[in-house]
This record gives structure tokens, C-alpha cells and sequence, in this order.
């Protein structure tokens, strides 16, 4: 087995928690992950991971040995990046990670796109909507909305994140329309789990005075899911607009608190400044800049 390939798996099975985690992420079989890790434990006669039926535990010597692999592989995939920059060809994996709603609509056309322009990059896209951790989690650019408060990071902007509050006719014709913050008391707001405190309705009730007695009788860490439950009259959504578009143009769902809708903010690429000089990544960069509206 090659022993280079040997170290990212074994890495990878640290790094996730688990040998079929790190089967998925290699397009290998559990088993083939753990003759990469057999092989490794026989070369240097120690154990590296001890196995329950329940959890993997990293011996100290495991420890050891994925800190030194760690420093190895940033090393061969510095060397690599530097031929790629000297040959000027973008070619290679890149890492990109976004929201789940921005990904699945606006950015997975793109890259596929991107992909038959560049047919020597590879691209892992991982769509989440909580808040991933660029450096420690391995991903070469981050689609980010927001102002970047981060001096150790690049930001490009590529467009604007527009929120829009939306009801359907049924839910407003039983409920009726509210017009300023201090009617959201009487009504049911759709609740996205992953708005930090600040953020979400708080900014819209800002200025009701006392204690909101709005609720939700339905919270979910996903738009698609919110949206769904706002054409079907459980409450009022608000959520990035472009998710909302063609309900909004049909009459499924109806802007309302216009005025009260949060200000838009930057949608922007979010890379680490050491690797900006890359040929893949910025390359990348530069074909979401033209083709982000």
C-alpha cells in the first residue's frame, strides 16, 4: 500500500471519529480503511487506535503520529501548490464549503460549470448551515455572508444577501397582515434554529418594547423545510430572498414588513491569505466573482 495515502487515511479517521466516515470521505470500504491503519501499526509495532464497539480512542503514540502526519501532508500539499503555482495550470482538489441553501441553488451550477472549464480540478463542495471553521477543518474557501472581522482571512465580495419576510394569502387571510414589528406578538414566526442571537427576528423586533410573545409551532435548520411550512400557512418565514423568488412572482407567498427587513449584507469568498496564490484557487475565485449576480 502506498504509505503517503496510508497517512491521510489514517488522519482522516482521527480527524472524523470514525473508519467509516473516513471510508466515505476516500470512496474506500471500512475495510480498506483498516488495512491502511494495520499496515501502519505493523510498520512502526504500536497501536495507534484502540477500537470499541462503541468509539475509537487515539493512544498517545496515535497522538503523536497524526501530528506528525499533519506536518507531512501541509508539507507535500505546499510543495504541490507551489508546482502548480510555477506551471500556472489550476489542477488539483479544492475544498469549498457553504450554506446549504446558497450551495444547493446559486453555487452548484456554478461549479459545475466551473468543472468543464478546468477538467484538472477537483471539487468536494460541503454544505452546512453551521458555522465551519475554514483552517482546522481543511477547506480552501468559504462562502460567507457578512462583513469579514477576521484579519487572517481574504474576503471577495460576489453579491448581496437579501432577506425577505413572507406569508402565504391563506395564512394572512386567517391571521391578517402585520405592518410594523409590534404586531409579530399575535403572530407565528417561523423559527431558523441556526440564527445566532443577535440575528433573525431579533433584528426585526428590535424595536418592540417588553417581552415578544411570538412563537413558532415550527423551528427546522433548514430554508427548503421553512419554506415548505410557510406555503403551507403554519406561520411567517424569513429567509434569504433568492430562496423565495418564484413563490413571491407566482402569489404563493406575499411580501409583508418590508420596511422592516434587515439590511442586506456582502456574500462573499472567505479564504486563508496564504492561499491565495494558488493557481486552482484562484482561478476558482475569480470565475464565482463573474458569474455571482
Amino acid at each position: 500500500m502506498d504509505r503517503f495515502i496510508s497517512m491521510q487515511v489514517y488522519a482522516s479517521v482521527v480527524e472524523l471519529g470514525s473508519f467509516t466516515a473516513a471510508a466515505n470521505a476516500f470512496r474506500i470500504s471500512p475495510a480498506m480503511v483498516t488495512k491502511h491503519i494495520n499496515q501502519i501499526e505493523k510498520r512502526l509495532d504500536a497501536t495507534l487506535i484502540k477500537r470499541t464497539t462503541r468509539r475509537l480512542q487515539v493512544t498517545e503514540v496515535g497522538k503523536e503520529y497524526y501530528e506528525s502526519c499533519k506536518e507531512i501532508l501541509k508539507q507535500v500539499e505546499a510543495a504541490e501548490a507551489g508546482a502548480a503555482i510555477r506551471s500556472g495550470k489550476p489542477k488539483g482538489l479544492l475544498r469549498v464549503t457553504a450554506s446549504i441553501w446558497y450551495g444547493s441553488i446559486t453555487l452548484t451550477p456554478i461549479v459545475c460549470d466551473y468543472l468543464a472549464e478546468f477538467p484538472d480540478v477537483s471539487i468536494e463542495l460541503s454544505l452546512s448551515d453551521r458555522f465551519v471553521d475554514i483552517i482546522d477543518e481543511g477547506f480552501d474557501v468559504a462562502i460567507r455572508i457578512g462583513d469579514l472581522s477576521d484579519s487572517s482571512y481574504i474576503a471577495r465580495k460576489l453579491s448581496t444577501f437579501e432577506l425577505s419576510i413572507c406569508a402565504s394569502p391563506s395564512y394572512l387571510t386567517i391571521h391578517g397582515t402585520p405592518v410594523k414589528p409590534e404586531d409579530l406578538k399575535d403572530h407565528q414566526c417561523l423559527g431558523f434554529t441556526n440564527w445566532r442571537s443577535h440575528s433573525g427576528w431579533k433584528v426585526v423586533e428590535k424595536s418592540i418594547t417588553g417581552h415578544s410573545n411570538n412563537y413558532s409551532r415550527f423551528d427546522s435548520n433548514n430554508g427548503q423545510a421553512l419554506r415548505e411550512a410557510a406555503l403551507k400557512g403554519i406561520g411567517i418565514i424569513m429567509m434569504p430572498k433568492i430562496l423565495m423568488e418564484d413563490d413571491i412572482s407566482n402569489g404563493r407567498l406575499i411580501e409583508v414588513l418590508k420596511p422592516f427587513t434587515p439590511p442586506s449584507r456582502p456574500v462573499s469568498a472567505v479564504y486563508p491569505k496564504e492561499r491565495q496564490a494558488t493557481p486552482k484557487l484562484a482561478s476558482f475565485i475569480e470565475y464565482l466573482v463573474g458569474r455571482v449576480k
